[in-house]
């Protein structure tokens, strides 16, 4: 990934030169295409790297029963009984969240190859260890769930009428700093209030996920070139959207009665129906808000949409202000930034 990415930020791609000489649908594919594409297989990689974590303790478990044949699926652990206390179908849904995301990963990285790019390997970062607990794979990780600052802003966000493009700014639905999404050990299973305090930051930390991502393609879609880089990039980001919208409800269960309040070693999940209307648990559609200019009607769309906010580069400074990488080294911050910079360098050549 290393080199690939500082062979096109050397410019072996000169600006107008059709890349790798191969045509598609929408034309050649540009240097920008290539760099949008490298970053976004990078996020996906990442992502799959947390869903996996996810589904391996509170998905469906393995080798329990097929898929199809699970309508009434029994816990195997209080982890994932305690998604199941936010929705039935919770294992469910995070078992196929993760199968959507590692499907991201696979095909982004065969389009790159199939065009004659680098694809994006990231196995030497797999250093990070992950949960002890029974279930757990004893792998190395691109990711850390267990330090986690989850930005809780979006379930404001959503559900107010001013819109980040714009200037607006929002506080944090629930401060989660520096807790653990996921069991440590198998010690974490055994306290009621505990287990579930750790899923209902996990919910969170789902709905901070796709809602980055849906900002994320949605953002760099309108850097594109090639017109099937676009039907990638909005085919990928649509379902970004689809995993959304299941956590915003997802994470609103967990903070609405029977579950809510649920402390924790001094954390608490309030009951998010005292706190008002911009805190309501179960408005899960996007509120119609500020569009490019004040002065037009409200409308519902994905916020934030710009670089700014929601590109590659303010994808990466998010992503690292989670304490997601806690434990990676220098090389691997310098690596995405790198690749962040490429792909909001690009621009839509016409």
């Amino acid at each position: 990934m290393l080199a690939g990415s500082a062979a096109i930020g050397a410019g072996v791609l000169s600006e107008g030169t059709k890349a790798f000489g191969e045509e598609d649908r929408g034309g050649f594919l540009t240097r920008g295409d290539i760099a949008i594409l490298r970053f976004v297989a990078a996020a996906e990689l990442l992502e799959t790297d947390r869903w996996i974590q996810y589904a391996e303790l509170g998905g469906l478990t393995p080798g329990q029963a097929p898929v199809e044949l699970i309508p009434n699926f029994t816990p195997m652990n209080s982890y994932q009984a305690a998604f199941m206390n936010l929705d039935s179908d919770g294992p469910q849904y995070i078992t196929s969240n993760t199968l959507d995301e590692m499907s991201h990963a696979v095909f982004l990285n065969a389009f790159l190859e199939s065009k004659g790019a680098e694809p994006v390997n990231l196995d030497a970062f797999r250093t990070l260890q992950g949960s002890q607990a029974t279930g757990a794979q004893n792998i190395g990780r691109l990711t850390n769930l267990m330090h986690l600052n989850v930005d809780t802003s979006w379930f404001i966000r959503y559900r107010s009428t001013t819109n980040p493009d714009l200037g607006a700014t929002f506080p944090q639905a629930v401060t989660i700093t520096n807790r653990t999404a996921i069991p440590i050990t198998d010690a974490d299973f055994e306290d009621a209030n505990h287990i579930q305090v750790i899923a209902n930051t996990a919910a969170f930390h789902f709905g901070t996920i796709e809602q980055g991502g849906s900002s994320l393609y949605s953002s760099l879609s309108r850097k594109v070139t090639s017109e099937e880089v676009l039907e990638v990039t909005i085919g990928i980001g649509g379902d970004e959207v689809a995993h959304f919208l299941e956590w915003v409800d997802f994470a609103g269960n967990g903070v609405q009665p029977p579950v809510a309040p649920v402390s924790d070693t001094g954390f608490t999940f309030p009951n998010f129906f005292t706190l008002g209307p911009l805190f309501q648990p179960n408005l899960i559609f996007p509120v119609p808000c500020e569009f490019l200019n004040p002065k037009l009607p409200h409308c519902a769309i994905i916020r934030p949409l710009t670089d700014k906010f929601g590109g590659a580069r303010a994808a990466a400074a998010f992503l690292t202000n989670m304490n997601l990488f806690f434990g990676q080294p220098k090389e691997f911050f310098a690596m995405l930034e790198a690749m962040a910079d490429e792909a909001d360098a690009a621009f839509r050549e016409v």
